[in-house]
């Protein structure tokens, strides 16, 4: 009884210090305004989003587990003598940032694990950036209004690999070295100013004594800072901007539909966090990555038998591989070709082309509205085809970057199976696009064939005359309605009298992107509630062209 009448008595004193407080907070800051708001905030309840927190959580442990790193690594390239555990590497000279890596491997406690869950964690980070851009471009979700956050959402991607490259270089190993070289072949292939940039990176010839410390501070200051600044900028702008939602009823361009933010969102996330954080410390205990200890320390003149960089840079290591020998001379300058197309030209129109796309697309659409619908890639065939064939090139080029090892595992010839790969690279790209729309609009004629026959009901019946017939039943009104309203535009119309060289070159674009598409059967007052249901906001004060009225109604 006493310790009862203790306890409620230090339960009411610490609600009433938290009301104090919250009340002294609430007086300088809006914070009651500021909580309710948030609480308040519709949140998605469809799995697809969690990639997004998946990508989060995943640089939260980054975060948490580099804290711990910084306290042990020494990023310096003085050369040492290494006396640690590891026995096999005893009395080799070395940098110090090969031995601290040591050290921690194998004499800091914990730290071999903590290693490997950062390690882990930025794999999984990078990869899970990686597919919530895809899920937001096959979706349409980087249109009006979030065509900022989309260019947010690639700068974070670019940042990733190259913090990721960072950090995969500081242990000064000989895997790691044979990277640096890489990347010290591509600094140097840029024209006239490669030989300056090679000098002001390196601080001297390759590889100097000065880089590693540079890329520490980069890894764990620069890259980091602007990460963090780019993360929050991005989820102000969810938060502002409004989630887009899938098509359902009772959703529309006009209104954000989810779960509120407390209770359930918060514990669905709070349980994805620690799956995350479970699941990555699973993967550290129980699957190794990155043994720097069975590589040895960096030697300019060695080389890693079958040296293979982590996944999201191994694209650059497969165009390398494929592009041929090419060079020459131009007015005292050497053109590296084979490495300046496939390692500076080639990633940097990837992403030219990323940042550009909404706007490439909203002026082939001429489409000026809000969208907070998102789009099934099967009703968007061009979109979703282009996604498909830019996925199989990455891919082949990432299975080019392992070509050695595939050839000598299969027992197959390497140039034999470059050129494959080279044919493949330039072909594959093509046949993905040229399949994925067919199945889209395959796709879209079986939505159709849904909504005029009704779904099977896998029941065969006989018919007086003695045929079989395989039984239907007529769809739900949930299932119909996502199934007819949906954002399809047509091509833009033909101009009256003669059409400047720009306009006719739009209208191709348009024609090409948006005439094949399969209707679905509508009633004349079924397509207005339709383009009801796809209206923008009704506070736009943008004038709706013709053009734009045709994005949003389904004929």
């Amino acid at each position: 009884m006493l310790f009862r009448e203790r306890r409620e008595r230090a339960g009411r004193k610490a609600r009433a210090a938290a009301e104090a407080g919250f009340r002294a907070l609430d007086r300088r800051f809006p914070a009651a305004e500021a909580a309710g708001a948030l609480l308040r905030k519709a949140f998605p309840d469809h799995w697809s989003y969690l990639l997004g927190e998946l990508a989060l959580y995943s640089l939260v442990v980054l975060v948490l587990t580099g804290c711990y790193l910084v306290l042990f690594f020494d990023a310096s390239m003085v050369e040492t003598v290494y006396h640690g555990s590891y026995e096999p590497l005893r009395g080799l000279r070395m940098t110090q940032a090969y031995a601290s890596t040591l050290d921690i491997s194998f004499d800091v406690r914990g730290g071999l694990l903590i290693r490997q869950v950062h390690h882990w964690a930025a794999l999984v980070f990078v990869a899970a950036v990686g597919v919530h851009m895809l899920r937001i471009f096959f979706t349409g979700a980087f249109r009006r209004p979030r065509e900022l956050n989309w260019a947010v959402g690639v700068t974070l991607f670019l940042l990733a690999l190259f913090e990721g490259f960072c950090g995969y270089s500081l242990p000064d190993d000989l895997l790691s070295g044979t990277g640096l070289r890489t990347a010290h072949s591509i600094v140097m292939s840029v024209p006239v100013v490669g030989t300056y940039l090679s000098f002001f990176i390196w601080n001297g010839p390759f590889p100097g004594t000065d880089l590693i410390p540079r890329l520490y501070i980069v890894h764990v200051m620069f890259v980091p800072g602007v990460l963090l600044a780019l993360v929050a900028l991005h989820l102000f702008l969810v938060v502002y901007l409004k989630h887009t939602h899938w098509s359902a009823r009772g959703r529309t361009n006009r209104n954000a539909v989810g779960m509120p933010m407390f209770p359930q969102f918060t514990t669905k996330s709070a349980g994805l966090f620690m799956m995350v954080f479970g699941a990555l410390t699973a993967l550290a205990g129980l699957a190794q990555i990155n043994p720097v200890w069975n590589y040895g320390p960096y030697r300019a003149d060695q080389v890693a038998t079958g040296a293979q960089p982590d996944w999201y840079v191994g694209f650059l290591e497969g165009a390398l591989r494929l592009m041929p020998a090419w060079e020459n001379v131009v007015a005292g300058h050497t053109l590296m070709w084979s490495v300046l197309l496939p390692t500076v030209v080639l990633p940097g129109l990837l992403f030219m082309l990323l940042y550009a796309y909404p706007l490439f697309e909203k002026w082939v659409t001429g489409d000026a509205t809000e969208h907070h619908l998102c789009d099934r890639p099967r009703d968007r065939p061009t979109r979703t085809g282009l996604g498909v064939a830019a996925v199989v090139f990455y891919g082949l080029l990432l299975l080019a970057g392992g070509n050695d090892v595939i050839a000598f595992t299969f027992r197959l010839s390497v140039n034999g199976l470059t050129w494959v790969l080279r044919v493949l690279v330039v072909l594959g790209p093509v046949l993905a696009f040229l399949v994925t729309k067919r199945l889209c609009l395959a796709l879209q004629a079986r939505d159709r064939r849904r909504l005029t026959e009704g779904e099977e009901s896998g029941e065969v019946g006989q018919d007086a005359s003695g045929g079989l017939g395989e039984g239907h039943q007529p769809l739900t009104a949930g299932e119909g309605y996502r199934l007819m309203v949906r954002e399809v535009p047509r091509p833009l119309p033909a101009q009256e009298g003669p059409a400047t060289r720009r306009y006719r070159l739009r209208a191709a674009l348009s024609s090409w992107y948006y005439r094949d598409r399969v209707e679905m059967p509508a009633t004349a007052e079924q397509r207005e509630q339709i383009a009801g249901r796809l209206a923008g906001p009704a506070t736009e004060a943008e004038p709706v062209t013709g053009a734009e009225a045709a994005t949003k109604a389904e004929e």
